[in-house]
């Protein structure tokens, strides 16, 4: 059985998230997702997610494609992720080829392409302005 494990935020999900999802799952037999921590997503992008991690956990953890969920407290956690979870592949957006690279000891790395004309602060952008 091979475990594919993943990280992201996950607010306000759109295609583009349910699109990585599946593609993630279909490289393995079990996908483990690492759901960002409020703290966390502020730390990256110095404002909270619109839905708190309670919530977007839930969300997650409902989509038929995922097999777990878990909180991402850190981005210098993720080897200890990988190991906790027995991953054998990291999926990551490919905005970020090359930045895990430093993983591929623990497992196989893959960037997968992200959904054209989407991304979740385009869609909060795009609400604010229409409100």
């Amino acid at each position: 059985m091979r475990t594919v494990i993943t990280f992201g935020t996950f607010d306000v999900l759109h295609i583009g998230h349910v699109n990585i999802l599946k593609r993630a799952k279909s490289l393995g037999d079990r996908l483990v997702v690492g759901v960002s921590s409020d703290a966390l997503n502020f730390s990256k992008k110095q404002r909270y997610p619109v839905y708190p991690e309670s919530e977007r956990l839930e969300i997650i953890r409902s989509l038929d494609c995922v097999d777990d969920v878990f909180i991402e407290h850190s981005l210098e956690l993720k080897a200890k992720y990988i190991k906790e979870h027995h991953a054998d592949i990291l999926i990551m957006g490919d905005d970020w080829a090359g930045k895990f690279d430093i993983y591929k000891d623990l497992c196989e790395v893959f960037y997968l392409p992200r959904t054209a004309g989407i991304s979740t602060t385009e869609l909060i952008s795009h609400i604010k302005k229409y409100n």
